[in-house]
């Protein structure tokens, strides 16, 4: 199911050592529709032992169509070609585009990437859309998409902790998901900057649809693995929420980019959020963390990324 295979060759500097390949753990999402109860129950189990082990899972015949996958790409890679000028003023969708770390000091805290962060309430303004109608309406097919794949699998995790089936879906919803269009460019300082700095996601749960170029990087047993890229996978991982709403039972791994000098990588984001208002608070007794707000712990991190350059997270809330 997973094994590492041959090492990649990779400068072994601070910022990118030389790490071994990896393939997530593989999950046959066809096995929840089974006639066989045991099946079934093993495709849920399956799960959530890599939401404990691994923190990152990759699924396959998710339901997704492959005809939208490839018509999501092509207008994303059609946005992104736009003229760096028209990005940043063009308007599109109330200024979502975001390029790099501007407050960066350091070449390691520089993310050599850009990206369109879109909350999910804009697809209904099409106002706000300009000449990129068609992304508007491939967008509007593909958020419910993703909107499913991530409520049943939270459904899953919610239960496994003896949480109500639907108890995430009631927080995370379309009106409070944000989908994030990711851009990595050829970098010709590649050993020297990340394409996305390590972090780890603050949201429930992540479903990530990538190309096939990788560069996708992750902490596992105390060392960097790389994701090896699968074409017919969705790669999906657990946020801050769901480690902290799991007690520690989940894990949010902290995960990274690395920039790649000869070709361009795209990516997809979904992130499934709640309200800001939302407390975030775990059934289990004694309880790791405090109670806190999703706007509390959001604005935590913006402070943290002022303060001292880098985002600290769930340590910030511990009892």
């Amino acid at each position: 199911m997973h094994h590492y295979g041959a090492l990649l060759k990779c400068s072994n500097d601070k910022n990118h050592p030389v790490v071994d390949e990896c393939e997530l753990p593989l999950i046959d999402l066809n096995g929840l529709n089974s006639s066989n109860e045991s099946e079934r129950m093993s495709c849920a189990a399956a799960i959530c032992k890599a939401a404990s082990e691994w923190g990152f899972f990759q699924v396959v015949n998710h339901g997704i169509n492959p005809e939208l996958l490839r018509n999501m790409r092509e207008e994303q890679v059609r946005l992104f070609g736009v003229p760096f000028e028209r990005k940043v003023t063009c308007g599109l969708l109330n200024n979502p585009y975001r390029w790099g770390n501007p407050t960066a000091t350091r070449s390691n805290q520089y993310s050599w990437s850009e990206a369109f962060h879109i909350p999910l309430t804009m697809i209904s303004e099409a106002a706000c859309w300009g000449e990129f109608t068609s992304l508007r309406e491939t967008i509007n097919e593909f958020a419910p998409a993703m909107l499913k794949v991530s409520s049943l699998l939270a459904s899953i995790l919610a239960e496994n902790l003896g949480y109500p089936k639907d108890a995430v879906e009631k927080l995370c919803d379309a009106s409070t998901n944000f989908l994030r269009l990711n851009h990595y460019p050829p970098c010709p300082k590649s050993i020297e900057v990340f394409g996305l700095v390590p972090h780890t996601d603050s949201d429930f749960l992540t479903i990530l649809y990538q190309d096939q170029v990788g560069g996708l990087q992750l902490m596992k047993d105390s060392k960097w693995v790389a994701v090896k890229p699968n074409p017919d996978a969705l790669i999906v991982n657990i946020g801050d929420l769901f480690q902290a709403w799991s007690n520690d039972e989940y894990k949010s791994v902290e995960h990274k980019v690395v920039a790649n000098d000869k070709m361009d990588r795209y990516s997809i984001a979904y992130f499934l959020c709640p309200s800001y208002s939302t407390t975030i608070n775990n059934c289990k007794e004694p309880s790791v963390y405090r109670k806190f707000t999703f706007g509390e712990y959001r604005h935590q991190i913006q402070e943290d990324v002022k303060q001292i350059g880098h985002k600290v997270g769930l340590s910030r809330f511990l009892l």
